[in-house]
């Protein structure tokens, strides 16, 4: 009896391990199993999936069988490992182990989108609306509400978001990204603040930011951007106006065509500092590291004046008769190729590589918006003859201005 008790229990041992030895090789099986596709495709795993629900999405969809034992697989294996939302790739040839993995690790498909040093944040919006990844959630909301939105209801948008290159996932939202980029902008101002040059006139980082736009807007060439803050930072210094003509593009909002005139000259906006005295009131652009760092840190000198050469760089003067005589020679005789800023930079439409898909928004000019805070705008006044091109003299419009300085009462 005992015999028969113990030959029992050894067929019942070796059955076990058959039993356990199929379902090794089965489950084996189901993971060097092929995902049956064609072609690349990228698997959607929202928000709060389940690796149960993907799987049997996954076996509905004739991209893999067996999801009963990856189920079990990853319940035994995995248990403890989240899986994250996103996007997963999932090539020709790839196994489900491989599936699998990625999903342990992570391992989403990764998008880009790139803000651009001197874009308003007008331009941001646009961009942002053109990413069909991101979950949009601003689009039919006021600036001031976008700003509620993110946490900073009091707060200007304009200038106030860092450009760089940001990394998202699908499903992440707008809000997310500029939340990133807001408290980028912070960090980076706070650290340049504490590094600024002792005599520098602002009382406060927002002042610099302000500062650092006219300067990201009037030259790309890097190694003039100390020397148009030590020319801006003079000017303040000495009670002259800065007469900058960006801040007179940025004032008429759209009214802007691509032409300053005289009358636009004189127009009374809260930003035309051909008008205004000191610096406007809010920035008039985003500003990168290296212009805010400029205007923390102008350049020391004597002068008082530039002018565009033509080639994207600018001559600079201390005194009006040197000022003229660059106009004449820079201004009044313009080459044919003439530019008064670099070329601009046009980043190419992305493609997906293995890793990641890149969205970066072409550099493309639009039309500046007047501020929500600015006053409300007069009708545009008689056009006067026009005025030299947007970039011509700070200063030297005509011989008026040159002989008229005026100094803040």
């Amino acid at each position: 009896m005992i015999r028969k008790l113990f030959v029992l229990l050894e067929a019942g041992v070796v059955l076990a391990g058959l039993l356990l030895g199929l379902a090794f090789w089965q489950q084996n099986n189901a993971l060097q199993q092929p995902l049956n596709l064609s072609q690349e495709q990228l698997l959607d795993v929202p928000s709060g999936s389940s690796p149960t629900g993907v799987l049997n999405r996954l076996q509905a969809d004739g991209v893999i069988k067996d999801a009963f034992l990856l189920r079990l697989y990853w319940r035994f294996n995995l248990s403890s490992q989240s899986l994250h939302s996103g996007e997963y790739r999932m090539t020709p040839g790839m196994n489900a182990r491989s599936l699998l993995t990625l999903w342990e690790k992570g391992d989403v498909v990764q998008y880009s989108l790139t803000l651009v040093e001197g874009w308003t944040f007008r331009q941001v919006r646009a961009a942002l609306g053109k990413q069909a990844k991101l979950e949009q959630t601003l689009t039919n909301l006021s600036d001031s509400e976008v700003m509620a939105k993110l946490g900073h209801p009091d707060v200007f948008p304009e200038g106030r978001f860092f450009p760089d290159t940001y990394r998202y996932v699908r499903g992440m939202t707008d809000v997310e990204l500029l939340k990133q980029a807001y408290n980028r902008l912070d960090e980076v101002l706070q650290d340049e603040w504490d590094k600024r040059a002792a005599d520098v006139p602002y009382v406060d980082p927002y002042q610099a930011l302000i500062m650092a736009s006219l300067v990201e807007k009037e030259t790309g060439v890097p190694q003039e951007r100390g020397q148009i803050a030590g020319v801006f930072v003079r000017r303040l210094q000495q009670g002259m106006l800065l007469q900058t003509d960006p801040t007179v593009i940025y004032g008429l909002g759209e009214r802007y065509n691509g032409k300053i005139t005289r009358a636009f000259l004189k127009e009374a906006t809260p930003y035309n500092t051909y008008v205004i005295s000191g610096l406007p009131p809010t920035p008039i652009s985003m500003v990168g590291r290296e212009a805010i760092h400029a205007a923390m840190n102008p350049v020391a000198g004597n002068s008082l004046y530039f002018v565009a050469r033509g080639d994207g760089s600018h001559v600079f003067s201390a005194d009006l008769d040197a000022h003229n005589a660059a106009v004449k020679e820079f201004q009044l005789k313009r080459r044919a190729d003439y530019r008064s800023s670099p070329a601009p930079i046009v980043v190419p439409t992305p493609g997906v590589d293995p890793v990641l898909t890149a969205e970066k928004p072409a550099v493309e000019p639009e039309p500046t918006p007047a501020p929500e805070s600015a006053a409300p705008q007069a009708a545009p006044a008689q056009e006067e003859a026009p005025a030299e091109p947007a970039d011509v003299p700070h200063d030297a419009k005509d011989d008026a201005q040159k002989k008229g300085e005026q100094r803040p009462q």
